[in-house]
């Protein structure tokens, strides 16, 4: 692979300014894409990533939009055209709670499905509409959405409906737009610290991911040949075989 395989390409990132969306940012513009960093609530995190980007030699540009809102989520891609053309979409937000099926209110249900799985139809829809031969869209999914449970329910459905919507979208965009998705597992600690000692138990690599191995696969799946399409890669350590 090429030093700057994606350079004079730009990438649009959902959840950009913070944990993964960050990762997979500056894996891009190490790779010599410019960034379009999206984020909701995230002001200055967004701006300290634009400045790490700018380090690096690439350009980035910030966009806030609350992914909850479908008028917003719609406008996003038309706002980001005034700036720049688009050359790959990566629909990394999303919400992640421990909620259990007869404890989740309607509102979860509903956020978890805006965020997780609206907002990347909402967007990828744009995305295609002004798109050109040869781009790509890669959703984040989680091991969860091939082996549903019944743990983190309204997110598991929502990722798993991603999963579904990744391969018809790989049929609908064919040949001009590849779509794949990214299937993760213990890859970032939670945000709140309380990692359980117990989350590598299950995992048949018995760790955690390392992130330039997360890195390489975003990396693969947006420079990769265009006959590939409609894949799911798992980069979760075996954990969805078990």
């Amino acid at each position: 692979m090429p030093d700057q395989p994606l350079k004079n390409k730009t990438v649009l990132i959902t959840g950009a300014a913070r944990r993964l969306g960050r990762m997979f940012a500056l894996a891009c513009a190490r790779a010599g894409a410019d960034v379009v960093i999206h984020h909701a609530h995230s002001q200055a995190d967004a701006e300290s990533l634009r400045d790490e980007i700018a380090r690096l030699g690439g350009r980035a540009w910030i966009f806030q939009a609350d992914l909850s809102d479908s008028s917003q989520t719609g406008e996003l891609i038309r706002l980001v055209n005034r700036s720049t053309p688009l050359h790959c979409l990566v629909n990394s937000a999303a919400i992640f709670e421990p909620l259990a099926f007869d404890s989740t209110t309607l509102e979860e249900w509903n956020n978890h499905l805006a965020i997780n799985l609206t907002a990347p139809f909402l967007l990828s829809q744009a995305f295609a509409r002004q798109a050109e031969e040869g781009a790509r869209i890669v959703n984040i999914l989680d091991w969860r959405a091939l082996r549903p449970g019944a743990d983190h329910f309204p997110y598991t459905v929502s990722k798993s409906a991603l999963a579904a919507m990744t391969k018809s979208l790989a049929v609908a965009l064919a040949p001009k737009i590849t779509v794949n998705g990214l299937a993760l597992g213990a890859i970032l600690p939670p945000a709140d610290g309380n990692a359980s000692p117990d989350i590598t138990k299950n995992i048949p690599m018995k760790r955690w991911a390392k992130e330039n191995e997360v890195e390489q696969a975003l990396l693969f799946l947006l420079t990769s040949p265009t006959f590939i399409t409609g894949e799911i890669l798992h980069v979760d350590g075996g954990r969805h075989l078990v």
